[in-house]
């Protein structure tokens, strides 16, 4: 079996790096960085000088930097998940301490079977 891992993050680090470009060329402050666990991240730096780190979803193609619905941007059309972080950026990230998305494939697999 192939391990498709090394090719994911690969990937993950390629989106995150255009991201990044974009945000800088907006002068948003914005770093590349592996993760404690491996996974390439974007620390984002908001209008209030506090720091989140943009991820990548494979499965669901999202940037996202938490866990909430308006915490995610679709990673397919670049120039609009730009936009849609400038936003965010200029009011501020949401409060309190940035949580991981946490899917779990048994649930939505078991809501089919019954």
């Amino acid at each position: 079996m192939v391990n498709t891992r090394p090719q994911q993050l690969v990937y993950q680090e390629r989106l995150l790096t255009a991201l990044r470009d974009e945000l800088r060329a907006r002068t948003i402050p914005a770093v590349l960085v592996i993760a404690e666990d491996g996974r390439p991240g974007l620390d984002v730096v908001d209008s209030r000088f506090r720091t989140r780190r943009v991820f990548v979803h494979l499965a669901f193609c999202w940037f996202y930097w938490g866990d909430q619905q308006d915490e995610r941007v679709t990673c397919l059309r670049l120039l609009a998940a730009v936009e849609r972080l400038v936003e965010v950026v200029a009011t501020g990230w949401n409060e309190g301490e940035q949580r991981e998305i946490s899917v779990d494939v048994n649930q939505i697999a078991n809501a089919y079977r019954t």
